[in-house]
């Protein structure tokens, strides 16, 4: 009993995932500052491992109906903005007017990313 969800769903929800993981492994430490560094390496890896085993598969699930090109576009978007949350909500960082005009072109360049003008 499988469920038979489109290309772009399945890829978009893996690369949230992932980058949910990813951004806990890279940053989800700067709450604990006195714990070893090789602690937190090793924990911030075993971290990383599940942004892989979803971002791989989301790799190779979405190339074809996305380029690569695309693939990391949505994947920087996706980064971007799980990133901003997690460091207002579990980093307590203030998100200026200067943040959302920088994720506003980051988005523009998106747009460029997925229309074809030639």
């Amino acid at each position: 009993m499988g469920l038979n969800l489109p290309v772009p769903v399945v890829t978009i929800g893996l690369l949230l995932l992932s980058n949910i993981f990813m951004t806990v492994a890279w940053y989800g430490h700067l709450k604990f500052k006195t714990a070893p560094l090789v602690t937190v390496i090793f924990i911030s890896w075993g971290i990383a491992f599940f942004e892989y085993v979803m971002q791989v598969p989301a790799n190779r699930i979405g190339h074809g109906h996305f380029s690569a090109a695309q693939l990391k576009t949505i994947q920087e978007v996706i980064s971007l903005s799980v990133f901003a949350i997690f460091s207002w909500l579990y980093l307590g960082e203030r998100l200026g007017w200067q943040h959302g005009v920088g994720f506003s072109l980051i988005c523009l360049g998106a747009w460029f990313i997925f229309h074809d003008f030639g």
